[in-house]
């Protein structure tokens, strides 16, 4: 029911917005949970719209928190005030969640695991509102601390299967975090309901011309109507923006208050915690007469002091500490810091003296720095960042100020803002710089660069990094170069990178004797010296003093991948999903995770792959990050569904273009060509993969070869197979595998035919665990004995090569073994529906982890969702499957748990 509230004038017009926010708490009411993000300009009344939520929410639970300006660098702070209210139902959530938040918001030593974050706040307020349905109102959101808003976003977009109602409030242009949410955008009144907002407000007495001259300043806005007429008189038409006249509305209240008056504002203005516990001891130590001050605030309607200090809009405070002097803040910060307590809030504490201090402190920066490492423990980069620069800006030593100021540049890095970490870079560009803090000044540069889709100086920068540590420490100069490598392969923007690394590499040789490394191994492959390079990179791989995937996963995957060996390959997986499992690093387990779908794709096991794609899509949205798209590419490709796999490589081409990723452009032409030999659309899977071998990256061009050799012998072109032939080859005959061995033995049969290469390929084959490609033997064997006339034996081929594909869902290549069998006289047996040709791919993974015997709470644990929206899936599962239970799930052999 509406509350009275929608009678006051400030609703004047919102019949629409009253509406929504109407269905959003009745969908809480009734158990289905929503997010709405109000948004407009400042004074637009979205707090008022906030407000009516809170009245109207009649039989909800409520809990509210507001972002603060000042507060904008201290990680979960809001979340922690959001939480407060429910964290007794801290107990009912799994361990390394309750945990999780126990050391986000202080109450337990140690890093929290930011991976977890959001699911744990999704969980904690879920149990919360098991007792109660919850309405959760986040104002002022485009002043969340970063590691608030990203959590809040994530609870968002995962609340729909909870009765709880997520309603947040900002200003366009809305934070990147809470972009995607369902908005409201609230606009201005029209001249009417402006007349009707006025009318109601039975203090003014204005005649026409004054009242019309009113409605163009406001221009609709709610909170200058009523604000605007009590700045008095109106001047030259005004083209500065509604809320900074607004603003001015409220300076224009101090005006007739004395200086201790507005110094107890100025105080108010700059505690971001409203806690009267601060204010009060914090006005005292600054000299205010508090009792005869706070009687003069208070006529101004300004601000409210109860149980909490609150004004009566955001502008009010922001106009009110942007109206004070430099000195008059700075007495303000002065006597916060005196009166926070130091063991209990030191970093606040630590800000508040920063923002007294009026030039060099050493003192003060010691003890941001401090805070700074605190902030990073507790997995607060912004925060560390803000602390380090304020830092280095207070640092009277030079040499202390460059070191905080790199020191704040990795952090702001490390935050996701590379322009400011640019800045900060430039700011010491003039400093007297040793050679190690100028590599590492270069070293921010190229990662900043790789970060930036339209600058192509990173890898410049990172060698140039390299080159300046070659005669200080020559090992560390050569991590650099495979650091340039690593970053590329990682952006996905490695075009050109290796060739210019191998080019610095060589300039800065150290004279001295030691043993060749994989930077030798990678100049060797670069002349097309794979024999001599494969050991080297099994050096690389099993190395003794560790494998040198640790430090450089990206490129020890390629790497493995170059020299056909699947088995290391699949090795340096597990340890990504383990490390990245325990670690809590979504960058690993990301990583690992799109490398377990192509794996999943290569060998045949679509269902790993779907389930590796949904848990990876699963932590993207968990950090609120795009998912990547290569190992969706190469499931595409290999499903051989040609307007699927299309939309997919379209979409992925503008991603690419858009990012300048060079590396996905040569993925969609691997698997471009993939699928349309799968289709027998040769002269297209010939042009795609003569791009991908012409682009010369590791990995993509070996694996393009065999899909050149066999379009360009289908289309006739035998120079160009046998040329692909002859490097495909020496590559698989340097590895000495046997999948390299057996691919390149059936593309030596397509261009020769000859039966004794399609008889090595198939044997070679069987000991690969890439039954893809082992499918793919025997299908071209028996095509080939099939155009010999030798009926009978391709046969036994053809139907091996059509049980494996169609079994495995290779749609495409399946096709064509099923054209030729049926060119025999004879008809291929129909598969049965498989289970992934059913379920979406996240229900096909919910599928996969109860079938192995996870539970609901499991379950929601890994794919970051709650219990309830698992078996709402689960529900969704047994119809579609025509089962009722999770035993029956358990006893299909084609989920592959």
């Amino acid at each position: 029911m509406r509350s009275a509230a929608a009678s006051q004038g400030p609703l004047v017009g919102r019949d629409v917005e009253l509406k929504v926010l109407d269905e959003l708490i009745q969908g809480a009411r009734s158990g289905r949970g929503g997010a709405l993000v109000v948004r407009g300009e400042a004074g637009i009344g979205k707090s008022t719209l906030l407000a009516y939520a809170r009245d109207a929410a009649s039989g909800l639970h409520v809990i509210q928190a507001s972002g603060a300006q000042f507060e904008q660098e201290l990680p979960f702070g809001a979340l922690h005030q959001l939480c407060v209210p429910v964290l007794g139902h801290l107990a009912d959530l799994p361990s390394r969640h309750a945990d999780a938040l126990r050391v986000a918001f202080g109450l337990a030593a140690g890093t929290p695991d930011l991976f977890h974050i959001g699911v744990a706040t999704l969980g904690l307020l879920a149990a919360a509102a098991r007792v109660r349905p919850l309405l959760c109102v986040v104002d002022d959101a485009h002043w969340l601390d970063s590691a608030s808003s990203k959590a809040l976003a994530f609870v968002g977009r995962r609340v729909a299967a909870e009765p709880i109602a997520m309603l947040y409030a900002l200003r366009q242009p809305a934070r990147d975090e809470l972009h995607e949410l369902p908005g409201l955008d609230v606009t201005g009144l029209s001249d009417a309901e402006a007349r009707m907002l006025l009318a109601a407000q039975r203090h003014l007495l204005l005649d026409e011309q004054v009242l019309h001259r009113l409605l163009a300043e406001a221009r609709g806005n709610p909170l200058a109507l009523l604000e605007l007429p009590r700045a008095g008189g109106f001047g030259p038409p005004d083209t500065v923006p509604v809320p900074t006249r607004i603003e001015r509305s409220f300076r224009a209240r101090l005006s007739d208050l004395s200086d201790q008056a507005r110094l107890l504002l100025t105080v108010a203005s700059a505690d971001p915690t409203g806690d009267p516990a601060l204010l009060w001891p914090a006005a005292r130590l600054a000299g205010i007469d508090v009792s005869t001050a706070s009687a003069s605030v208070a006529v101004t309607g300004l601000v409210e002091f109860s149980t909490g200090v609150r004004f009566c809009h955001p502008l009010a405070r922001s106009a009110v500490y942007q109206a004070a002097s430099g000195p008059q803040r700075q007495r303000a910060h002065r006597a916060l810091a005196e009166a926070t307590n130091a063991d209990t809030d030191p970093d606040r504490r630590a800000w508040h003296r920063a923002q007294a201090s009026v030039g060099p402190d050493d003192a003060v920066a010691a003890e941001l720095v401090r805070s700074a490492a605190r902030a990073q423990a507790r997995g607060g980069v912004v925060a560390a960042a803000a602390f380090l620069e304020r830092a280095a800006e207070l640092s009277e030593d030079p040499a202390r100020r460059v070191e905080r100021t790199l020191a704040a540049a990795q952090a702001t890095l490390a935050a996701g803002r590379p322009d400011q970490a640019a800045t900060l870079v430039r700011a010491v560009e003039h400093s007297a710089l040793d050679e190690f803090q100028l590599a590492q000044a270069d070293l921010l540069r190229g990662q900043v660069a790789f970060q930036s889709p339209r600058d192509e100086s990173g890898p410049e920068c990172m060698i140039r990094a390299g080159r300046r540590l070659a005669g200080l420490d020559p090992e560390r100069a050569r991590r650099c170069f495979l650091d340039a490598i690593e970053m590329s392969l990682l952006v996905g923007r490695a075009s050109g990178v290796l060739d210019l690394v191998l080019a610095a590499a060589r300039s800065v040789r150290a004279t001295a004797s030691r043993p060749p490394d994989v930077l030798d191994a990678l100049s060797l492959l670069n002349s097309a010296e794979h024999r001599r390079a494969v050991p080297l990179i099994r050096q690389f791989l099993d190395g003794h003093d560790g494998p040198g995937w640790t430090e450089h996963p990206a490129l020890a995957l390629m790497l493995a991948a170059e020299i056909w060996d699947p088995h290391r390959y699949w090795t340096i997986v597990e340890w990504l999903l383990r490390t990245g499992r325990e670690s809590g690093s979504p960058l690993l387990l990301r990583l690992g995770l799109a490398q377990t779908a192509s794996y999943g794709a290569l060998t045949a096991d679509l269902g790993l792959a779907m389930a590796s794609i949904a848990e990876e899509e699963a932590i993207a949205d968990a950090i609120g990050g795009p998912p990547m798209h290569y190992h969706r590419i190469h499931l595409a490709a290999m499903r051989g569904r040609r307007t699927e796999a299309l939309a997919l490589f379209e979409s992925a081409t503008v991603t690419a273009t858009t990012s300048g990723s060079g590396l996905l452009i040569g993925n969609i032409d691997w698997a471009s060509a993939m699928l349309h030999n799968g289709l027998a659309d040769y002269p297209t899977a010939l042009a795609a993969a003569r791009r991908a071998v012409a682009d010369g990256t590791l990995f993509l061009a070996s694996f393009s070869l065999p899909e050149l050799v066999e379009a360009a012998v289908r289309c006739g072109d035998s120079a160009a197979a046998a040329t692909a032939l002859e490097s495909l080859v020496d590559r698989a005959e340097a590895s000495g595998t046997a999948t390299g061995l057996g691919i390149a033995a059936y593309a030596h049969g397509l261009v020769t035919g000859s039966e004794e290469h399609y008889r090595a390929a198939v044997a070679h084959l069987e000991q690969s665990p890439l039954s893809a490609y082992r499918a793919r033997a025997h299908l071209v064997y028996g095509e080939w004995l099939r155009r010999a006339g030798r009926r009978r034996d391709c046969r036994e081929h053809l139907r091996t090569a059509h049980h494996l594909l169609s079994e495995a869902g290779l749609d495409a290549f399946a096709r064509r073994a099923a054209v030729e069998l049926r060119a025999t006289g004879e008809r291929p047996r129909q598969r049965s529906p498989h289970t992934y040709d059913q379920l979406t791919i996240q229900e096909l993974h919910i599928a996969r982890l109860v079938a192995a015997g996870a539970t609901s709470s499991e379950v929601a644990a890994q794919l970051f969702i709650s219990p309830r929206t698992v078996d709402a899936h689960l529900r969704n599962i047994f119809r579609k499957l025509g089962i009722n239970s999770r035993r029956q799930l358990r006893h299909r052999p084609d989920l592959g748990a």
